[in-house]
């Protein structure tokens, strides 16, 4: 099944919001230390609702120790850097989608680390999409390429 991970989130409410989407798909999502908010923060509970503790999140204390706890699965990063739009990607059940910080995205290193990167096409001179949009958006596509979608 496709996973979530988010590298060291920094909006409470954008992270509560996929966590969220996670619960409502069934899908695991695992935060990246350190996140840029605590736990208790509440924009971060106000945003999730009582779907964080519906919620299956992991949770990995750096960069290293994730990309060991995930060796047997394709990381996938979304990227404004990336040239494969997300939309031409094959999907497989075991990819985890990566997405990064709303401030800074993800260090170069792991840009070298992830098995492929993707994008979201956008107008020119646009920086970017909010990361929960960009996360959604790249996971019903995965979902419906894989059969995904939990059952009616």
């Amino acid at each position: 099944m496709i996973e979530i991970a988010l590298y060291q989130p920094d909006i409470a409410p954008n992270a509560a919001t996929i966590i969220r989407m996670c619960a409502c798909f069934g899908l695991t999502v695992t935060i990246i230390e350190p996140a840029g908010f605590a736990w208790t923060d509440s924009s971060f509970r106000r945003a999730g609702l009582d779907y964080l503790d519906r919620a299956t999140v992991r949770r990995s204390t750096s960069w290293e120790t994730f990309v060991v706890e995930n060796a047997s699965r394709r990381l996938v990063l979304l990227s404004t850097k990336a040239e494969t739009l997300y939309s031409s990607f094959n999907f497989s059940p075991d990819d985890t989608i990566l997405v990064g910080r709303e401030s800074s995205g993800v260090p170069a290193a792991v840009h070298r680390t992830v098995a492929a990167r993707i994008l979201i096409p956008m107008k020119k001179n646009e920086r970017s999409l909010n990361v929960s949009l960009a996360c959604a958006m790249v996971t019903g596509e995965a979902l419906r390429q894989t059969s995904g979608f939990p059952v009616l």
